[in-house]
């Protein structure tokens, strides 16, 4: 084969590593480096380098494991076989993530299991080229920024998962409120990627959480959005879940038929904000003594609230006496 008297890099743009195709150089062999870019030559096993931007002659003063090397010398060169390897130290930016699964979390605040989903993005930079080559490329051609992706990819699925899942259940956050802290949560995963890519030469510059998201469709995602907004609701109205349950309750009362539920019924016009125990009492008092069929109806009533935990014992005798007296 010929002897190549130029060598300069022809890669793509997203390529981090490329190696030049032919082998056969020569101790005249000119290595062409661009900016942001080093050279290795590599010659059983052993790495020469590296070469920074500029113009270099192969030669023995500047590559010692050519110092012994033995040829056939013509025309002043001393030909010999050596891999050519260029690394791009340019960062590469928006390099996407996301977990291929939903992430299976329960709820901190209303206990129910959810699908969770994320994806965003991160960037990378070469910042040991030698250790680059050596652990993450190997023998092969060339090394883009996809195939570096989808090496890193099992490993920061695993520590993404975990962190979302820390934050969200040892935190106390809501599933539907974590969107809140992807600032501090992107700072906290990316450090702890930022030491794993390290050991294989490169950095991690820059990581960051797009979207923590539900499955709209998901029948736990939507239960739990109907509890937020019941929740605000409830919030703008100025009234508790308890007193909610005991105005649900009296409502039934009212739809019952019989003359308790009318007076139940009417009872509901009155403010919320007294005790149930003296609403009852003013609803009792309505009752004319000579109407015994309305004060049992009306017994029956209290009975059943006292069942429901909305009223108690104490409660209870003490409008029982005054509907009895």
């Amino acid at each position: 084969m010929a002897i190549i008297d130029r060598v300069k890099w022809d890669g793509r743009a997203s390529q981090l590593a490329w190696k030049y195709p032919s082998q056969e150089l020569s101790t005249m062999t000119q290595l062409i480096v661009n900016e942001s870019q080093v050279a290795f030559v590599v010659r059983d096993g052993v790495y020469e380098g590296p070469f920074g931007a500029g113009r270099h002659t192969l030669s023995t003063g500047n590559m010692p494991l050519l110092r012994k090397l033995v040829g056939l010398p013509f025309g002043g060169q001393s030909p010999f076989s050596a891999e050519v390897w260029f690394v791009n130290l340019a960062t590469t930016l928006d390099v996407r993530w996301g977990t291929p699964d939903p992430i299976q979390l329960q709820d901190p605040k209303f206990g129910i299991m959810v699908p969770v989903r994320a994806f965003g993005q991160y960037a990378i930079e070469v910042a040991d080229p030698k250790l680059f080559l050596m652990k993450l490329v190997g023998t092969a051609r060339s090394m883009d920024a996809a195939t570096l992706a989808d090496y890193f990819r099992a490993m920061n699925t695993t520590r993404i998962k975990s962190a979302i899942a820390d934050a969200i259940s040892a935190g106390g956050v809501s599933v539907l409120e974590i969107s809140t802290q992807l600032d501090a949560l992107s700072a906290t995963i990316g450090k702890d990627l930022a030491g794993e890519t390290a050991q294989y030469g490169v950095a991690l510059t820059q990581f960051s959480i797009e979207s923590i998201n539900v499955p709209e469709t998901d029948s736990a995602v939507q239960k739990l959005k109907a509890a937020l907004a019941r929740r605000a609701e409830m919030n703008i109205v100025g009234y508790d879940y308890q007193e909610e349950r005991r105005f649900d309750v009296l409502q039934a009362a009212a739809r019952n038929e019989g003359s308790a539920g009318t007076v139940l019924g009417a009872g509901l016009g009155v403010a919320l904000g007294g005790t149930l125990g003296a609403k009852v009492g003013q609803m009792a008092a309505a009752i004319a003594p000579d109407a015994p069929a309305q004060r049992m109806a009306l017994l029956r009533d209290l009975a059943a609230l006292r069942e429901q935990n909305i009223l108690t014992d104490a409660e209870f005798d003490a409008e029982k006496k005054r509907i009895l007296a």
